[in-house]
């Protein structure tokens, strides 16, 4: 049990001193493009210190399965150089019932990560956007997701809308030069609105300066009403969906993917790079514990045998490659072209699978 606190207390450290390498490295990095971008809008330093801070988790958390390689590679260097390992295999301890420790740790880190840092991350990225466009001006805080403007869609027992705007505020919850189109049961368009300006109140957006065509009507001008007073049109959208729509599936906590997801396909949204980033999600935990392995796969001998240095890369290169496969094969689930299953999943039971065989290979009891 002695060796089993110092193991999990020497892995944690190490994980972390890499941990706060990387975090020192990326504060600095973007410190100076914050100030590179933002230095003429009368941001300091103190100013972009505090962006940074806000920015950083997001990166820092992507690359988190990178940050456990190395520090496993370091924990092992260590113990390796130190003995420690040859005094572990004396006393009777493999070093597959040695990775035990390791790897448990590694899984509840995981799982810490996915519970805890998930949703911290994606408030401190809010937090960001909003810091940041405190300093921007007005007219460059507009939304824009296409050449042609924001789009939006809406859904409820009335039928789907889809909403056009030429510009908006920040969070999309303002709109100018609006059109909402909305279709029937049927997929058929049965009414069309244009508004100078659209506000997004609770339940519904209340429109300025609007004019509905009823496209039912055999002369849908001529039937055409104007309102100059302020309407209200139903909507099931919030700042909240709204916001995220824009985002990537990181800017929304794990907690609340599932309901989140579930509005989205109701609104007639695709939910499905939310989907694929659910379960990549709940596959971190096994893809640290593989990052684990594989480094013990290619560090966990004694320097007696040499070609350290050699295999130090190998596993460097072996963590970067499975980190690249990951990536790729999101984008293919991302694209449709693999099952959302097969390609959060594939990566690191792949990975974890190698690693042990590799282990095995070189086992000698």
């Amino acid at each position: 049990m002695t060796l089993t606190f110092y193991i999990a207390r020497r892995f944690v450290l190490s994980v972390g001193q890499v941990l706060l390498s990387f975090l020192a490295i990326l504060v600095l990095i973007d410190m100076i493009e914050q100030l590179r971008r933002l230095s003429d809008r009368g941001v300091g330093l103190a100013e972009a210190l505090r962006l940074s801070l806000f920015n950083v988790p997001e990166s820092l958390y992507a690359i988190l399965p990178l940050i456990f390689v190395m520090g496993s590679i370091a924990l092992f260097l260590s113990l390796a150089r130190s003995s420690e390992l040859v005094v572990v295999r004396a006393a009777g301890q493999s070093g597959l019932r040695f990775l035990v420790t390791p790897v448990v740790v590694a899984l509840a880190l995981g799982l810490f990560a996915i519970g805890v840092l998930n949703p911290l991350v994606a408030a401190t990225q809010k937090a960001y956007d909003e810091l940041r466009a405190g300093y921007l001006q007005p007219g460059e805080a507009a939304l824009s997701v296409s050449d042609t403007g924001l789009w939006l869609r809406q859904g409820g027992d009335y039928g789907q809308t889809v909403i056009r705007a030429a510009r908006a505020n920040l969070d999309g919850t303002e709109l100018f030069g609006a059109t909402f189109l909305t279709f029937g049961p049927d997929g058929i368009p049965s009414t069309r609105i244009e508004a100078d300006r659209a506000l997004l109140v609770p339940g519904a957006w209340m429109v300025d300066g609007a004019k509905m065509w009823d496209l039912a009507a055999e002369n849908p001008e001529r039937a055409a009403e104007s309102w100059p007073d302020q309407t209200r049109l139903p909507s099931d959208l919030t700042p909240e969906r709204i916001r995220d729509s824009f985002g990537t599936p990181s800017a929304v906590p794990i907690w609340a993917l599932p309901a989140y997801i579930g509005g989205l396909e109701t609104a007639g949204f695709s939910a499905r790079s939310y989907r694929l980033w659910l379960q990549m999600e709940l596959a971190q935990p096994l893809l640290l514990a593989a990052m684990v392995l594989v480094a013990a796969g290619f560090t966990m001998r004694h320097v007696r045998f040499g070609r350290t240095g050699t295999m130090v890369l190998y596993a460097m290169l072996a963590g970067f490659s499975i980190f690249f496969l990951r990536n790729f094969a999101q984008t293919l689930g991302e694209t449709g072209q693999i099952p959302i299953a097969l390609a959060a999943w594939t990566p690191p039971l792949a990975a974890a699978m190698l690693a042990v065989a590799l282990l095995l290979h070189l086992e000698d009891g």
